[in-house]
């Protein structure tokens, strides 16, 4: 465990490197070139069989990263062939957000990421320090160095006023027996991200949550996902399976309805019970878990 802490610092350090820096005119290397790289990189990690071993690989995947990142055209190129990384650039082009994991013997997660910002000549990331076992309340506003960890997938910009903030919609594994999907807020406050913000709306008024998080039973899925035909983050109502099983999320799973988040004046306002005209996402099924081979096939509704 000291050589996997060890390697975390390390692997910190490495993202932080990459904070600021000039882009590289000449390099024998493209984009094409080094995504290729860090897909061997990704069956490396995949292949490892120790936490030890893994945490290596993700520090050579991390410098990797940052490598291309410094090339010209980073921003704009969609290492879409990288299955281990979720590479999504805000829908206004505002920023480009990389996330990703590592699984590990005990059968949790260490997530990874940063937040790279458009410029043509200074690289500018904010790299994202995952730090959820030691967040004191899930709730809690978060700054990069103290991010609840999570692989994001969709960005939902939402305008309040003169502001804009973001919501994005992420994959959260847990535990053998269950794992999550999450609706993180994010905006920029002097051009710095936080994490965590009050838009939620149920039954007239704004919650006190600032992030939700809904957890089921690993072996089930889930959607979340926006439509933008209602403006609705739409998602399946979790229930347990028996009402005995009331906050035992290892026995939560959809009910067959659905609930949405309409953005309305700058909040997400909680509708329950929504009709869909439209079939969930194809997309919803490979976030079950996406290190499984085994994943199922999508549910019918």
């Amino acid at each position: 465990m000291r050589k996997a802490l060890r390697a975390f610092i390390i692997m910190g350090y490495l993202c932080c490197a990459g904070f600021q820096g000039r882009a590289q005119q000449n390099t024998p290397h493209t984009l094409s070139q080094l995504q290729d790289s860090l897909s061997r990189i990704s069956e490396d990690i995949t292949n490892a069989t120790e936490n030890t071993a893994r945490f290596e690989q993700n520090a050579r995947f991390i410098k990797t990263l940052v490598q291309a990142l410094r090339l010209p055209g980073s921003f704009d190129f969609p290492f879409d062939s990288l299955r281990m990384i979720s590479a999504v650039k805000s829908p206004d082009g505002a920023f480009k957000l990389y996330t990703w994991f590592v699984p590990t013997n005990e059968g949790g997660f260490r997530y990874f990421g940063t937040i790279q910002m458009p410029s043509k000549n200074i690289l500018q990331l904010f790299p994202l320090i995952d730090h959820t076992e030691n967040l004191p309340d899930s709730n809690a506003v978060a700054e990069p160095k103290t991010w609840f960890g999570s692989r994001y997938y969709e960005i939902v910009p939402v305008q309040n006023g003169k502001e804009t903030y973001y919501a994005l919609l992420g994959w959260k594994g847990n535990s053998p027996k269950t794992t999550s999907k999450v609706i993180e807020i994010l905006s920029f406050k002097n051009g710095t991200p936080v994490f965590g913000k009050p838009v939620f709306e149920q039954a007239g008024k704004l919650s006190a949550r600032n992030r939700l998080i809904f957890t089921y039973n690993k072996m089930n899925s889930m959607t979340l996902r926006f439509d933008k035909k209602v403006n609705m983050i739409v998602l399946d109502h979790l229930a347990p399976y028996d009402p005995a099983m009331e906050g035992n999320f290892e026995y939560y799973a959809s009910d067959s309805s659905f609930d949405g988040y309409a953005i309305s004046k700058g909040r997400l306002k909680l509708l329950e019970n929504i009709e869909l005209n439209n079939d969930p996402d194809d997309q919803d099924a490979l976030y079950i878990d996406p290190s499984r081979k085994d994943i199922p096939a999508k549910k019918k509704f």
